[in-house]
Parts: structure tokens; C-alpha cells; sequence
């Protein structure tokens, strides 16, 4: 009980501090209008949440759909309105649904990830949010097969439970500053977890998602970010995500790719095919929250407590490894405000989307859109894309090209293409 009381006080110290300190940075904030509304009636709720959802207006239908879950002290509105999903949404054409917990089942608001009663396939708050996957896939005429699932602490720890809870319905997830699926059963094992050093062996932590469900794959891709520097939920737990990941997709522990992009750490795990299954991000000299970008480069969300402004826009990334930008419509003129231009590089170069939001804005598009003023999307080709396609058509390892500086026109890199075509010859060892 010692030992649980000096676990809960950190915690609750450490959430308290995080909050004064993004106050004080910005100040008395404004009450900001949410651009969330309240979906109710979406089937059984035996975790009592709630569901709020963002789509722009006139979607197209088959659509992706992205399950959003904040983290603790956090409702859905705060959370879009930091990490900028529904931004983006306006921009690349999908759906965003937030389910939200209430204080009646924690009073800290977070996402039940470690109670048995809550993290079991048809049981608890991992079925609410099944039911609320299923109501919106329904209610926007979204594409049940580009379903993903992020969050933050507590909802990436709960993002981890309906990857191998529901397995099936998910096409990736991003966890960001979370745990590993089964890690705890109670309140006690799931301070212990956050803050001390776990290390269980990869079989173990695999055999933890392959018993959630029935399903045999195949698996959903994985992506992983995690401060260096995180108080709350050590680094070591992000390690044991891609651990368990990587256990599940049988593939080595040892990464395929290793780079920096704003100076921090990305790992690539990849299949035969070159086809990446697990990224990780190690933001440096970060503490608890989600990595954002609101001043320089890919701009998106709003910093404050638990947004943290590093350089890097998780939202951004996150969207480019579910592939995103692959669904990219033409938004009606009405749907999107117009601003700034927002690049957003692939992994062979940028695309260039004129008029859409930056700085992660959350205006109407009503307010946003000036009189008498024509909104242009623009599509250039990338030839490395093309290339990278077809190889992975003809079932051929697919090139790894890399991003092009901003600004500049993709050209066509034949380095990647060579290399892939040694691999695939069998000459070129992974």
C-alpha cells in the first residue's frame, strides 16, 4: 500500500505539474469552440464513453477512418484541438472519431487499459469503442478496410488494447507515449509498469496479443513514438511495444532502416517486400506528451499540456504510415479553409496540397473561405511514388526513396530503385 500511494501521488504530482506549466507558458486560455459533435445511440456501451466525431463536409464515401483517444485529464475536444486530426481530416479527406471517457469511471479521465473487465474482446470500454468503429463506419460511409487507431498515455496504452483485442478491424495504430498490451491487470501492476523497468522477454509480450483474439493474421502495422525524456511512462515501455510487435509479425528485433529526421530517431522494422510493419520515433529531450510542430515545417495542433511543440508533427507522420495521403480526394471548395500551403512529404517527396489550414487552425470553413475567391488543389506527380507503387504490384521489394528537402521538385532517385532490384534478384541481402 506504501508502494501504491507513492505510485499515485507521483503520478497525480506529475499531471498537475505538466498542466501549471503549459498555463503559465500560454496564459488564461480562451474557451475555444469544439468542432466535435456528440454521436449517441451507437450501440451497446458497457464501458459508459462517449463518442464524438469529426468528418468535413460532402466526405466522398469509402473513406478512412481514424480512432483518436486522449490521454488522462483530457476530453476529445482538447485532444483534437492539440494534435490537429481534425485539420488534417479537412485536408486529406477522412473521418476522425473521439471517444471520450467520463469521470464516473476514473476520475482522472483516463481510458481503462489495464482492467481486465475493459481490455477483453465483446467486454468493458474495448467493446464501446468496437461499437462506435462500426457506427461511424456506417454513419460516413467510411472504408472498413482503412481503419486506425491512435492515442496518447492512457488512450495509446488503450490504442494497444484495440490492436489485439480487435486485430481484425484495425489496419495500423500509432502509440504515442504508451504501453504494451497485458503489461498490467490493476491499478497497482499499472503504476508499476509506468514508472519502473519491465522487461519481459519478446515471446511473452507476443503471446499476450495472439491470446486477446482468434485472429491469426495478418497483423496491423505499428507505429511508436515516445519521448526520450518521459516522467509519466518510461521509454522502456515503447521498447516493449515494438518488442511485442515485432514478436507478432515475426519479424527480427533488430530494425531494417535507422534515420533522423529533425534530429530524432526513427527505427523502421520491415517484411520481405520491404513493406514497413513497425516505425518508432524517439523524440530527444522530450517529456510526456504528443510531438508537435506549430511554428516551423509541417505545422498541425496547438502546444499546451501534453502538446508538446518539438520540432516534428506526430499527427502528420502518423497519417503518412496509415497511407493517408493514398486516399486524397478533391474536398469541395465549402469544406476547407483557405490559407497557407502545407507540404506534406511522402517518402519520395511532397505533396503539395495549395489552400488548406496550417498552424493546426480549427475555423469553420464558412469563416475561413474569402468571398469570391477560388480554392485550387493542386497533385503533382512524384515518379518515385509511381515507382514505389508498381514494384509493390508486381509483389517486388519496394524501393525506400528518400524525402526531398522542402520546396524542392521530386526527382527520380536511382539508388533506392537499384538496390531494390538486387534484392529482388536475390543479390542484396536485407
Amino acid at each position: 500500500m506504501r508502494d501504491f500511494r507513492e505510485f499515485r501521488s507521483k503520478f497525480e504530482g506529475l499531471l498537475a505539474a505538466a498542466r501549471k506549466k503549459a498555463a503559465l507558458a500560454r496564459g488564461a486560455p480562451a474557451r475555444r469552440p469544439t468542432r466535435l459533435r456528440e454521436l449517441t445511440g451507437f450501440g451497446a456501451n458497457p464501458g459508459n464513453l462517449r463518442m464524438f466525431a469529426y468528418a468535413p463536409k460532402d466526405l466522398p464515401p469509402k473513406a478512412p477512418l481514424v480512432i483518436a483517444l486522449h490521454g488522462c485529464t483530457q476530453t476529445a475536444a482538447e485532444y483534437d484541438h492539440g494534435t490537429g486530426w481534425s485539420s488534417l481530416a479537412d485536408s486529406l479527406g477522412f473521418a476522425v472519431v473521439y471517444p471520450q471517457q467520463q469521470p464516473a469511471n476514473n476520475p482522472k479521465n483516463c481510458f481503462s487499459w489495464f482492467l481486465p473487465d475493459d481490455i477483453a474482446p465483446g467486454h468493458g470500454e474495448a467493446r464501446s469503442i468496437r461499437e462506435m468503429v462500426e457506427h461511424a463506419i456506417a454513419t460516413f460511409a467510411a472504408d472498413r478496410r482503412k481503419v486506425f487507431v491512435t492515442g496518447l498515455s492512457a488512450g495509446g496504452a488503450m490504442a494497444s488494447v484495440m490492436l489485439a483485442t480487435y486485430p481484425e478491424v484495425f489496419a495500423g495504430g500509432a502509440i504515442i507515449a504508451g504501453l504494451p498490451y497485458g503489461c498490467a491487470s490493476n491499478v497497482q501492476q499499472a503504476f508499476e509498469a509506468m514508472f519502473t523497468e519491465q522487461g519481459h522477454a519478446a515471446q511473452a509480450l507476443g503471446d499476450r496479443v495472439r491470446a486477446a483474439s482468434r485472429h491469426r493474421g495478418p497483423w496491423p502495422k505499428i507505429s511508436v513514438w515516445h519521448g526520450a525524456n518521459d516522467p509519466i511512462v518510461r521509454p522502456s515501455n515503447g521498447e516493449e511495444i515494438i518488442r511485442q510487435w515485432a514478436n507478432v509479425h515475426g519479424i527480427s528485433e533488430s530494425p531494417s532502416h535507422h534515420e533522423f529526421i529533425e534530429n530524432h530517431a526513427r527505427r523502421v522494422w520491415s517484411d520481405a517486400n520491404g513493406e514497413a510493419l513497425i516505425e518508432a520515433f524517439s523524440i530527444s529531450g522530450m517529456m510526456h506528451g504528443v510531438p508537435l510542430a506549430t511554428t516551423t515545417g509541417e505545422r498541425c495542433g496547438s502546444a499546451g499540456a501534453f502538446f508538446l511543440d518539438v520540432g516534428i508533427s506526430s499527427t502528420h507522420h502518423i497519417a503518412r504510415f496509415f497511407r493517408l495521403h493514398e486516399s486524397l480526394v478533391e474536398m469541395p471548395r465549402a469544406a476547407l479553409p483557405v490559407s497557407t500551403t502545407i507540404q506534406i512529404p511522402t517518402d519520395g517527396g511532397a505533396l503539395v496540397i495549395a489552400g488548406a489550414a496550417a498552424e493546426g487552425a480549427h475555423s469553420s470553413a464558412e469563416d475561413s473561405v474569402h468571398e469570391g475567391k477560388e480554392r485550387q488543389t493542386h497533385y503533382p506527380i512524384d515518379p518515385n511514388a509511381v515507382i514505389a507503387a508498381a514494384f509493390k504490384a508486381a509483389g517486388l521489394p519496394v524501393p525506400e526513396f528518400p524525402r526531398a528537402p522542402p520546396g524542392t521538385p521530386p526527382r527520380v532517385a536511382p539508388g533506392p530503385i537499384i538496390a531494390a532490384a538486387l534484392k529482388a534478384a536475390g543479390l542484396l541481402r536485407s
